[in-house]
Order: structure tokens, then sequence, then C-alpha cells
């Protein structure tokens, strides 16, 4: 996505983002946009049973990353989730990776207790959805 749509559909991206988290909480990595580094899970990649030369690959993406300060990587894909996730563990980085539609959840307060799995203790209790309290 990032190269076949370019810097317009990342400014989507970016604003969408930004409603939902407060453009003062938006941390960029360097480079981004359509230069942005690939993550290596993509292409089937995550699947192929190279997990050594994956993660050796996704090296780049974890020190951006790591760079950058953030505490959460947004993640718009599952594959790039699944990796960037992996790498974070495996290269000891400690942040954390969302998916884009959790943090679009979160902020309009309907995402729910049980999907919150990969939050940290900072934002597991922020607009606790209950379903069964719901109308």
């Amino acid at each position: 996505m990032r190269k076949s749509f370019g810097d317009a559909i990342a400014e989507d991206f970016r604003f969408a983002i930004k409603q939902a988290i407060g453009e003062e909480n938006l941390v960029e990595m360097w480079p981004n946009k359509s230069n942005n580094y690939c993550c290596g899970g993509g292409g089937g990649f995550l699947q192929s049973g190279f997990k050594d030369q994956r993660l050796e690959y996704g090296r780049l993406k974890d020190e951006q990353i790591k760079t950058s300060g953030a505490a959460y990587c947004i993640a718009g894909c599952h594959n790039c989730h699944a990796q960037i996730h992996e790498l974070s563990h495996h290269f000891g980085g400690h942040y954390h990776v969302v998916h884009f539609w959790t943090i679009l959840a979160l902020s309009l307060g309907i995402l729910g207790p049980n999907e919150r799995t990969y939050l940290g203790d900072d934002l597991k209790d922020v607009n606790v959805f209950h379903p069964e309290t719901a109308l």
C-alpha cells in the first residue's frame, strides 16, 4: 500500500489517526509515508518458514520504531501487526503494536474488554465498552 498509493493515502491514514489520538500524540518514524521501511512480514514471508531470515530483515524496522521513541506502533494490516509484534519481543523493543481499527474503536468507546490484548496498561481501561450493558 505504501508504494502503490503513495503519500496521498498515507496522509489520509494520518488524518484519521490524528482525529482518534490527537495530533500532539502522533510520533512519526523517519523515513515515512511512501519512503518508509518494510517490516518484512508481507508477501507470504510471515508464513514462509524462514523465521530467522524474516526477523533479521525486520531488524531495520525494529530499530526505526525504537528510534522514534513511540510507545505504540499502529499497523495497517495483520501481517505487519504480527511481524512487528514479534520484532518488539525478539529485539527487546518494549513497544506495543496495535491494529489501526483498535485505535479507531478505542477512540469511539466501542472497543470491548476482550479486544485489548495488545494495549499497554496505560490504555487497557480507557473507554471500556461492555456489550451486555449497551442498548
